[in-house]
């Protein structure tokens, strides 16, 4: 990426520029077609051939699962590099926006092959796209830092907006109509995103072209150094085994899973070290070798880009164990949602979940019209063709909305889909980003620790709603009808802890980082994502074999505990972490 100017902070649309809602809806494409497909996939994976599914067990469909999410994180660390030394972060943007095209079209299909292929695109699109959007909202307000925290939230409004629409529509025409129309509409909706981001380029200016390297010399932000720390012989080899190991462990794990053993790649060394297998070997030494590499690198740098970095790699270790809890949405806890949750509503019951969701689905998309007719009134004239796209998407939107409301309202018991509940995360986000986004921008804005301390502890209330809401079940039932109400404060406070560290690490990074490597160093975060999004995998495959033990309540109380104690380790960290951040808020 060039050196910009940024852009002048007018407060155009809702007290910001119009060049953060050209991303907000961009991103809210990406993520409908995103968030829709992956409500579908465990449920697609799990469901009989009998109901158009390949019948697979929930660990392998966990397996598959875990790994996928794991390599869209994975892969950003590729994209990120490229963008910042190579492409620009509009091309990046671009060439990923066009390959999760083309992936989600492939799931169409249903077949393996097309299946498979779909999902390798899309963790390849996903690596040019995800880190490269949040780059330039780094580079729009690097002259507003007291600006940003606010403008990542509403980015993060976005995000949940498009997540909301995905999870309801894909999952609603996935679940009752066919797979493939759910996963048809994530496609055509990312293309969408790919054309109204085309077309609105030019109102950017300079931010995000592609880069020329001489003009990563010099730096204008307060508290970094000009000093370079390339990486040694040493560091790259290490790198390498150490990216080789974690890469083919993620990729051997779920065939290893599916094909019970017989293909292995790591089986030849098993029990070769105190009966640990030859896979948890390998990922073991990648994470050993990765912990070498930063001993080795991070002392190397200027005092206080140093310390901050360290910052940083304290956040992204809370941030593995945030997402690995939180994660169990689309797995566990939709797996709970479609076995063991009471979804037909008969009577006033059945009534009152209608006007619900049809209040649910119109008013987040009235809200999203305004923020659109409020773009459209300053962007318009010079962008007309990128208006007319988003225009139409929301015409399709409203056409289908209105369509899936008409047919539950004719339902005399509705049943709740069980991707329904995915989008009360979205909801809640919508309704309370801006009371966040407002709070981090007063004068109670707490520390960045306080605020994962909080998050994590609200992630903690959350999993307890649900273990004492499964408490009922007996260890080894399949079925049961527990009430949604749990479900429901799940959801909620999952939501609130979500709004605590989710965009707020995103700021975080771009303000402790050195400017020259934002990009990079996103990755780095979503590095940290990736392992947590594997490791809810890990815990959900779990999830059967100890709820045939001990009982799903079980299960969820583990996950409770890891979370309160992350909680406390945030809290009395505090003095420490906030010394490292030399200022930083």
């Amino acid at each position: 990426m060039s050196q910009s100017t940024g852009v002048e902070i007018k407060p155009d649309v809702m007290g910001h520029p119009s060049q953060l809602f050209v991303i907000f809806f961009t991103e809210m494409w990406e993520r409908f077609s995103y968030y829709g497909m992956r409500a579908l996939l465990i449920m697609f994976l799990t469901a009989s051939i009998m109901d158009g599914g390949w019948g697979w067990p929930r660990e392998h469909a966990f397996a598959i699962f875990g790994t996928y999410v794991s390599l869209v994180y994975l892969s950003t660390i590729v994209g990120g590099y490229l963008a910042d030394q190579k492409i620009g972060y509009r091309y990046a943007i671009l060439i990923g926006a066009l390959l999760m095209t083309l992936g989600h079209g492939c799931m169409a299909f249903e077949t393996p092959f097309f299946v498979y292929l779909g999902l390798t695109l899309l963790v390849i699109g996903s690596g040019f796209f995800k880190p490269n959007m949040t780059s330039i909202i780094s580079e729009m307000y690097k002259n507003h830092p007291e600006k940003k925290d606010g403008a990542y939230t509403i980015f993060y409004m976005g995000v949940n907006a498009g997540a909301f629409l995905g999870i309801l529509l894909c999952g609603y025409l996935g679940e009752k109509i066919g797979w493939s129309l759910g996963f048809g509409l994530a496609g055509i909706f990312m293309l969408f995103g790919l054309l109204q981001f085309w077309f609105a380029q030019g109102i950017f200016g300079d931010i995000g072209l592609q880069p020329t390297g001489d003009k990563f010399a010099t730096t204008d932000r307060e508290g970094e150094d000009n000093q370079r720390n390339p990486f040694t012989t040493t560091e790259k080899v290490l790198g390498g085994i150490s990216a080789f190991l974690a890469l083919s462990w993620i990729i051997n794990d779920p065939v290893s899973v599916i094909s019970n053993g017989e293909i292995n790649l790591y089986g030849f060394m098993d029990n070769i070290v105190g009966g640990i297998s030859g896979a948890n070997l390998m990922i073991l030494t990648a994470l050993v070798l990765f912990l070498v590499i930063l001993f080795l690198r991070v002392p190397r740098y200027a005092t206080i880009t140093r310390d901050r970095m360290l910052a940083v790699i304290f956040f992204c270790f809370v941030t593995i164990f945030f997402w690995a809890i939180f994660e169990q949405a689309p797995g566990s806890l939709t797996i709970f949602a479609r076995d063991y949750t009471d979804r037909v509503l008969e009577g006033g019951a059945g009534t009152t979940f209608k006007i619900v969701n049809s209040l649910m689905a119109i008013i987040p998309l009235l809200i999203l019209n305004y923020a659109l007719f409020q773009l459209f009134r300053k962007t318009f004239g010079k962008y007309a063709l990128s208006n007319l796209f988003l225009a139409i998407s929301f015409a399709i939107i409203w056409v289908i909305t209105i369509w899936m409301l008409w047919n539950q309202f004719n339902e005399a018991a509705p049943e709740v889909p069980a991707s329904w509940f995915g989008v009360l995360n979205s909801l809640f986000i919508i309704a309370f980003a801006p009371l966040f986004s407002k709070w981090w921008e007063s004068k109670y804005n707490p520390n960045a620790n306080i605020k994962y301390a909080i998050g994590m502890g609200l992630l903690a209330l959350g999993m307890a709603m649900v273990a004492i809401g499964s408490s009922g079940i007996k260890a080894g039932a399949t079925t049961a009808s527990v009430s949604m109400i749990w479900l429901v404060l799940v959801y909620l406070f999952h939501t609130l802890g979500e709004l605590c560290i989710s965009p707020v690490s995103l700021s975080l990074v771009s303000k402790l980082v050195p400017g020259r490597m934002i990009a990079f160093m996103f990755s780095i975060y979503y590095l940290a994502i990736a392992a947590g999004m594997k490791l809810a995998a890990v815990f959900g495959g779990k999830s059967e074999g100890i709820a045939a033990e001990h009982g799903l309540s079980y299960f969820f109380w583990i996950l409770t505990i890891i979370a309160i104690v992350l909680a406390v380790l945030c809290a009395i960290t505090y003095p420490i972490v906030k010394k490292l951040m030399h200022g930083v808020k």
